[in-house]
């Protein structure tokens, strides 16, 4: 069964601290999506070459799949995507601070304006791609990650951490990149053109590292999911729990 939290009673610290890293990661991730980051590796690859090109949100992204498969794990089903469609309000709430923020006058001590809305405003077609990719790719990693726990039986967490985030990322990284540095710059006018070939390597190489990540961040699930059972009566619930 779930942990169930009484009236008045305060929200369990380690979901408050998921549902943080959650939100965090997100809104960090909208912030970060405009700078393309390029790092060099020790071998060559299709695509990509001896290097991975990926957005600058890549990182914080990858992190919002780690802190819902613990979510989901602890708390169940439905509790996760109240998690995931929250959080998609929360990126609009983020949207709408930051530009009153950019639109208000500056004070003659403050930093550049210009500057300051180059930093901080996500263009539009980095929003669009991200949103779209973020209702899709993050409700799939849900589902997936519960289907994968009955066919498994509550058994192999390894399994739906690494089946769910390998796949979702996968669409996360298609829609992405494929709308926001393919689409809107080629069929909208939005957003600036560049090269198939470079919007290639993006999509390879943001793959590659979340995937890796994926793999990497297996453990600290396990970690995480074992800690918080330890510390609640929350046990293993089915993915219909609410």
């Amino acid at each position: 069964m779930t942990e169930r939290v009484q009236p008045g009673s305060a929200l369990p610290t380690g979901q408050l601290v998921l549902t943080g890293l959650f939100v965090t990661a997100l809104v960090t991730a909208q912030l970060t999506a405009a700078k393309v980051l390029q790092f060099t590796i020790p071998l060559s690859l299709p695509v990509t070459g001896d290097a991975l090109v990926l957005p600058g949100a890549a990182l914080a992204y990858a992190l919002t799949f780690f802190a819902s498969d613990c979510y989901a794990e602890v708390y169940g089903r439905k509790a996760a995507q109240r998690l995931v469609n929250v959080a998609f309000v929360m990126i609009f709430v983020m949207l709408v601070l930051v530009w009153s923020t950019i639109e208000a006058p500056a004070a003659q001590s403050s930093v550049d304006p210009t500057k300051f809305q180059t930093v901080l405003s996500a263009s539009t077609n980095i929003v669009i791609g991200s949103l779209c990719a973020y209702v899709v790719s993050q409700n799939w990693d849900v589902i997936v990650f519960h289907e994968i726990r009955e066919l498994t039986d509550g058994d192999h967490l390894w399994a739906r951490n690494i089946g769910s985030t390998a796949t979702s990322q996968a669409i996360d990284t298609v829609i992405f990149v494929g709308i926001a540095f393919y689409a809107l710059p080629r069929f909208a006018g939005i957003g600036p053109k560049i090269p198939t070939s470079v919007v290639l390597s993006l999509i390879v190489g943001q793959y590659i590292f979340k995937l890796f990540v994926a793999l990497l961040d297996t453990p600290f699930v396990y970690a995480v999911v074992g800690y918080l059972r330890s510390q609640t009566n929350v046990g293993r619930v089915p993915s219909s729990a609410d």
